[in-house]
């Protein structure tokens, strides 16, 4: 059997990192002698993470774009552009790879280019439900693009889309503990509904001020709240509760380690809507309240937001609007088991289980080639 060469690039952020590393993972299943080498932009989080999932990465000195558009540090932008497609066909010719995989991020654009120009065959796997700009301009030139909603050829060529879900940190569906056991991790009991707050690694300030602004509620409820603040917001936070004073049934912490055990243990999650969490909530069949970021391109979270919303798989609130709206809302709905019951099912109707490897199989099939 020829030897698998396979290049799998993108990062810059979670949702795309998770997404690459499970394609990884299960190309590796398939053909546990398949040699991946990764491809990421030099100073990003994939630099880090790719080799703490082993797997080799090589960096590009490429960066986005500078707001606005017409910014003369946008000519260094596009020299660096240039400079790693040189780079990045080096790369291509010494490795020889078969495929190549995009997840989006900077060092999609000039691999998947340099990739095309070398007449190798890529694949793109596109997380949101609204297409970001080096996705859209690489699905002209891939052969396949992998999707997680559905609507997507008002993006890309409709006979080049395959429908497969984000794949997701499969470690989430084996949760060895029992959901009074992972509540009791969190000092929770279970007599009390609980709400999981998250706002990602590194926080979301709105999420955290809706919490800040409304511990008298919390404190007033029959509810239990596990609430991951992020490293970045952490002393604010610490010395806010100084002052006003944390309530007994509100659980703090800056990052939570096993997040199996904190979606198991909650009845209701509040978090913002990229495509790595949804993929998440709607695997697990989790309810959930949504916060678009209003800090992303294209406003790509909101309409992820909204392909849960108009299934009846999760409710929303705007970002301008949540610190007023949101912990109300949730201390409201968590006590009501039917609307739970309905969000939960109707997110689980919207998951795809099998991702990783549906897309992994795909690769496969354009390596042969």
């Amino acid at each position: 059997m020829e030897e698998l060469r396979i290049i799998i690039s993108g990062g810059g952020t979670g949702g795309h990192i998770f997404p690459a590393v499970s394609i990884a993972n299960a190309i590796k299943e398939l053909r546990p002698d398949a040699k991946i080498l990764f491809i990421g932009a030099e100073g990003r989080m994939e630099m880090t993470r790719v080799p703490a999932a082993g797997y080799e990465i090589k960096g590009l000195p490429v960066r986005g774009l500078i707001r606005p558009l017409y910014s003369l540090k946008n000519f260094g932008v596009m020299r660096d552009f240039f400079k790693s497609k040189k780079i990045v066909k080096g790369i291509i010719r010494e490795f020889n790879p078969q495929a190549v995989v995009g997840v989006g991020g900077y060092a999609s654009s000039p691999t998947l280019n340099a990739a095309y120009s070398l007449g190798i065959p890529c694949l793109i796997q596109e997380q949101n439900s609204f297409a970001g700009v080096t996705n859209k301009s690489l699905g002209k030139k891939a052969e396949k693009i992998c999707v997680a909603y559905e609507g997507m050829e008002r993006f890309f060529p409709k006979d080049r889309i395959v429908l497969t879900g984000n794949p997701v940190r499969q470690n989430l569906l084996h949760v060895k503990e029992s959901k009074p056991e992972c509540a009791e991790t969190f000092g929770m009991t279970t007599d009390k509904p609980v709400i999981l707050l998250v706002g990602g690694s590194l926080g979301a300030r709105t999420l955290n001020e809706s919490v800040l602004q409304n511990l008298d509620k919390i404190a007033a409820s029959d509810v239990q709240v596990i609430w991951q603040t992020g490293s970045y917001y952490k002393e604010h936070i610490a010395e806010e509760l100084e002052k006003k004073g944390k309530p007994e049934n509100l659980y703090v912490t800056d990052f939570i380690s096993r997040m199996d055990q904190a979606y198991k243990a909650a009845d209701l999650v509040i978090s913002r809507a990229g495509a790595s969490s949804i993929s998440e909530l709607c695997l697990l069949g989790k309810p959930s309240i949504l916060v678009p970021s209003p800090n992303v391109a294209e406003d790509h979270q909101t309409h992820n937001a909204m392909a849960l919303v108009n299934r009846q798989a999760a409710l929303y609130v705007k970002d301008v609007e949540a610190i007023e709206k949101l912990i109300p809302l949730a201390l409201e709905t968590v006590k009501d088991t039917d609307k739970l019951e309905r969000l939960g099912k109707n997110a689980l109707d919207m998951a795809f289980p099998d991702s990783a490897e549906a897309i992994a199989e795909l690769v496969l099939k354009l390596a042969r080639r």
